[in-house]
């Protein structure tokens, strides 16, 4: 047997047995190699599937796209809403003009006109002769006053009820009746003004005051002199001249008939007892 097999019979064993070694361990690298490039072409054809899934959504898409953007356009555009001009915008591009007696009876009748009947809007109005000279816009409060009570210390001195003035004069603010008070120096001589208005002082201390000496000026807003006259604190037996602060104007350029509450106010004022010492030729109204 060893000598029909050749001498190196045993080589040829290991070598076919070492070639099935190599024929196996070569297969499952094989393997090993073709499972990864499965691999990429599925990962190579996922992007283009996405791709595809993309390109449908948006086919599917761009049309609801597109009709909402027609309703869009073929909505009608809301109309932008134009400021309303305020007072101080109009009175702004305006020049001052002085008070009259025309304005104050316009602006009682305006006020009324759907609040009373034809005959009591006739007792409202009142005569030329209820009325003094208006400011001009040239006077100081001194000097109007002098122009329109030329016999101011006479009458000063036959003043002699308590609770009540000779002359009232009625503005917007409690500042503002401050500042007039200041401007009454050169007018008012040894007479006593007295300030009518409601910030930080109650109404029965002003009552209180009133009764305890003469007053001869009044200087206040409407709805605390309304006030005092409701509860018998203030008195019109004595009242020759009602002056109404009718051209000045606030920060926001608006008079003391321009705002709202104040208007209000006064022509509650007027018609407190105002308006018929008025006819009755007792009262004399003038515009400052």
């Amino acid at each position: 047997m060893g000598d029909d097999l050749g001498d190196d019979w045993w080589n040829h064993d290991d070598a076919a047995e070492a070639e099935e070694e190599t024929e196996q361990e070569k297969e499952p690298a094989e393997k090993a190699k073709t499972k990864p490039e499965k691999r990429k072409m599925v990962t190579e054809k996922s992007p283009k599937a996405k791709k595809k899934k993309n390109n449908d959504q948006k086919g599917c898409t761009t049309p609801q796209k597109k009709e909402i953007e027609d309703q869009q356009s073929t909505k009608p555009q809301k109309k932008r809403k134009r400021k309303k001009k305020t007072i101080t915008d109009v009175l702004a591009t305006s020049e001052p003009k002085p008070g009259s007696a025309a304005d104050l009876q316009d602006l009682i009748t305006r006020y009324y006109s759907d609040k009373r009947s034809v005959i009591e809007l006739e007792e409202l109005k009142l005569q030329n002769s209820c009325f003094l000279s208006s400011n001009d816009l040239t006077h100081t409060l001194s000097s109007y006053l002098k122009q329109v009570c030329p016999k101011w210390a006479k009458i000063q001195k036959q003043h002699s009820e308590k609770s009540s003035v000779v002359i009232l004069i009625v503005c917007s603010s409690a500042l503002r009746t401050i500042e007039l008070i200041k401007q009454l120096t050169a007018f008012k001589g040894e007479a006593r003004a007295v300030k009518l208005f409601a910030k930080h002082i109650k109404i029965e201390e002003q009552v209180k005051l009133l009764q305890k000496g003469i007053t001869h000026i009044g200087v206040g807003t409407p709805s605390r002199i309304s006030a005092l006259i409701n509860n018998e604190g203030l008195s019109l037996q004595a009242l020759r001249y009602l002056v109404v602060d009718w051209n000045w104007r606030d920060q926001k350029l608006r008079r003391m008939v321009d705002i709202p509450e104040v208007k209000l106010d006064f022509l509650k004022l007027l018609e407190n007892g105002v308006l018929a010492a008025c006819k009755e030729d007792k009262v004399k109204i003038g515009l400052f």
